[in-house]
């Protein structure tokens, strides 16, 4: 097998970016990019976008690809890259608190461990969280159908639409849908 034909490494392919190879530098971001879907989707942005949280851990995967440093025994570019990501969208989240960015400010993660991140809870704040969190599930699965719901909730878990498909067996457009109708839902749910 000839050189260029092997699949490169991270590790390589951060080299080669870092020395000015664009194509190289895509193929990272490209590699990378269900990784940032998922991570973002993590979060839900009453009045907002997801594509803005998207669009964040991009920014957070391209500077994790600037400053890597290779180091013998030391964090693969991987675990450097997937840290990188994890903080810039943190990062973005708690920014949109300063009122600076509406559609942001009433963003929460939907995950417990992300929420940890942004506070030093309790015993009883955990409890309240997860009370809160099994009350807005129960809320979800009055308020969706139980397609939307069970689509949204492997949406949430991270999983592409076609993933999803695979999974359901239902077309690509039913759950595409299903994903945009349970979003708006959610909205007008939170709202209340």
């Amino acid at each position: 097998m000839k050189e260029n034909e092997r699949k490169k490494t991270d590790e390589e392919l951060v080299a080669l970016a870092q020395g000015g190879d664009k194509q190289a530098r895509d193929k990272l971001m490209f590699r990378y990019a269900d990784f940032v879907r998922g991570r973002a989707r993590g979060y839900f942005l009453v009045g907002g976008d997801t594509d803005d949280l998207i669009q964040e851990g991009m920014i957070g995967l391209f500077r994790a690809i600037e400053d890597y440093k290779y180091v013998e025994g030391g964090k693969s570019f991987k675990n450097f890259a997937y840290m990188c990501v994890r903080r810039q969208i943190i990062d973005a989240v708690k920014k949109s608190l300063s009122k600076k960015n509406q559609p942001l400010n009433t963003s929460l993660p939907l995950s417990i461990s992300d929420l940890w991140a942004f506070m030093e809870p309790s015993p009883e704040d955990e409890m309240i969280l997860r009370d809160e969190m099994k009350e807005y599930r129960q809320k979800m699965s009055r308020g969706l159908s139980d397609f939307e719901f069970k689509i949204f909730i492997m949406y949430m878990d991270g999983m592409t639409c076609a993933e999803i498909c695979a999974t359901t067996g239902k077309p690509f457009k039913s759950v595409d849908n299903a994903i945009q109708r349970s979003k708006r839902k959610l909205q007008q749910l939170l709202k209340k």
